[in-house]
């Protein structure tokens, strides 16, 4: 008996296993899905001394009308501050703000870069322990920034340039300058 039941069980099995019917309709097309990816530009502006912040700033600057900032979103701001020319091709030196510039001359000088931003614009400031008036025009003139809008869910402390493009799935080539 116990023989004849599993005989009949593994039959059934095998039955209802290898059974396969018609694919059913294909269900409704849900909602269209939002693509949330930041967006990255840069600025060429000069740095122009302003005495009532006692330091060196940028014009107010507009973001450009097709990057829209929401108030989750962080802004992330890097300065070129050179090129590696040891790799073949060269690859520029980005340095996130805000960061410090020490003076190796034994006065203890600093300097930093800076920004504020709104929702719908930035400004770029340079500060030191010092008279910055008289600085050379390295520090101030032709000085570009990149600016990352990023969504607040990809924002981390301390990403590099390429690690921030990369996670944004952007090509350096796709960033849009904005000129003085």
């Amino acid at each position: 008996m116990k023989k004849v039941l599993s005989f009949l069980a593994v039959t059934v099995s095998i039955f209802f296993i290898a059974c396969e019917g018609d694919p059913g309709p294909p269900g409704p097309e849900g909602e269209p899905g939002i693509n949330i990816l930041g967006q990255v530009f840069e600025y060429n502006t000069d740095l122009l001394f302003d005495p009532g912040q006692d330091a060196l700033v940028s014009p107010i600057l507009a973001f450009p009308n097709n990057v829209e900032v929401f108030e989750s979103d962080a802004i992330l701001v890097y300065r070129l501050t050179g090129q590696d020319n040891s790799i073949n091709p060269p690859a520029d030196v980005w340095t996130q703000m805000p960061y410090s510039e020490f003076f190796a001359d034994n006065t203890g000088d600093v300097l930093q870069y800076n920004f504020n931003h709104t929702f719908f614009d930035i400004q770029f400031t340079l500060d030191g322990n010092f008279d910055v008036s008289g600085l050379g025009s390295g520090f101030t003139n032709d000085q570009i920034f990149r600016v990352a809008v990023v969504p607040s869910e990809f924002a981390q402390d301390g990403l590099s340039m390429e690690q921030l493009l990369d996670g944004m799935q952007l090509d350096p080539s796709e960033i849009t300058t904005i000129g003085n």
